[in-house]
Formats: C-alpha cells, structure tokens, sequence
C-alpha cells in the first residue's frame, strides 16, 4: 500500500511538473522543468509497465537534453547574438520599446526615449538593439557624458532569454561602444537594479554607481 502511494506521488510529481513548465516564459527555466518532469514521468510509467508514455517522456527528456546543450552552448555565442547601433527614432527599436514598454517600466521606470539628452549633464544618446536572427531579445541605451564617459540609462531583456546575459554581447563582444567614443560607462543602481547581473558582465562598485571599461 505505502508502495502503492510513493508511486502515485511520483507519477503526480512528473505531471504537475510538466503542466507547470508550460506555464514559465523563460527558456531555460521552461526546458528544466520540463526535463524533470519527463524524466520523473519516464521512471514512473517504465516502474509501472505503461511502455508508451515511457518511452514518450524518454524522448521528451532526451530532447529537453539536447537543448538545454544548445541553449548554454550558444548563451555566449557571438556569432548568435548581434549587436545593431540604431538611431533613437528607428522605427523597429520604437516598436520594440512600445510593445514591452510595462516591462520596462518595472524594471527601468526612469527611462524614456524621448527625453532630451543632450542636457548641459550630458550630450547624446546611443540606443543598441541586441538581436537573436531576426528576433531582437533586448535594449540598451546610453548617454554620452562627455569625455568617453556613457551613462548606462537602460539594459533590458525579453523575459523568455533573461536566464542568459545578452547585454554582454554589448559590453565585452561588440565594438559598438568603443567605435560610439566610448572608454567607460557607469550605472545608477537603483532598488530594481540588478547588481549580481551587473558584476557577471563587468561592472564594478565605485562610490555610488557601478562603472566597467569599455573593451577596446
């Protein structure tokens, strides 16, 4: 009977599992509990002798496996990621912006496009799509604060690739922000910021603000 009980929790464990991975918008967090969904699944219908949703969620598994293999393999690949220097005003980075603007908001709600930068704090700002293919996953802008100087005023990612670090691409693979004139960008962290993030990609403490070189 406990037998009988202990399997039946398995069984259930597998299914919630699975059902709840469907639910996650982030990749990565989707394919691991999809993958140990399937493979509690996979055990308990081979203990129970159900030979075809056994050897169902085997392949569920396995193709879980092989793509969280490709998704870690290409997570700091720079010939899958590119990064696109555009104008303020370019019409797919205003789309972008428009249609993730909640998003933004939550997680930089002192952010706005519009707003003049060329202030006498500042001068102009570089807006820099970082594109997936044909899918862009993600902004950052920066305004230029004179001497090399750039002011990071917004990193932001789609959810579904947030598990990664696609802003790396700007600050450590392209020479966008080098070619833009710049040798150092800072951040104002602030209570939505995320600093173990910010430190996975080169920026460091320094007073009040977090500040990396720019790669040459």
């Amino acid at each position: 009977m406990e037998t009988q009980v202990v399997l039946e929790a398995i069984g259930w464990i597998g299914s919630i599992l699975i059902v709840w991975s469907l639910m996650q918008a982030r990749v990565l967090r989707f394919r691991w509990m999809n993958l140990a969904g399937a493979a509690t699944a996979t055990v308990y219908n081979a203990i129970i002798g159900v030979w075809p949703f056994a050897f169902m969620n085997l392949a569920i598994t396995v193709i879980d496996i092989y793509w969280l293999w490709r998704l870690y393999h290409e997570a700091h690949d720079a010939a899958i990621y590119k990064v696109l220097a555009v104008d303020a005003d370019n019409a797919f980075l205003r789309h972008v912006l428009a249609e993730h603007s909640e998003d933004i908001a939550a997680h930089e709600p002192a952010f706005d496009i519009d707003a003049d930068a060329g202030t006498a704090s500042g001068g102009t700002r570089h807006t820099f799509l970082v594109v997936r293919g044909d899918e862009a996953v993600g902004v950052v802008a920066v305004r230029d604060l004179g001497g090399g100087t750039g002011l990071v005023e917004l990193d932001w990612v789609k959810e579904r690739f947030r598990d990664f670090t696609p802003g790396e691409f700007v600050y450590r693979e392209s020479h966008e922000l080098s070619q833009a004139g710049f040798d150092r960008l800072e951040v104002q962290p602030h209570a939505r910021t995320d600093r173990d993030y910010l430190a996975r990609v080169g920026f460091a403490p320094d007073g009040d603000r977090m500040v990396r070189a720019v790669a040459a």
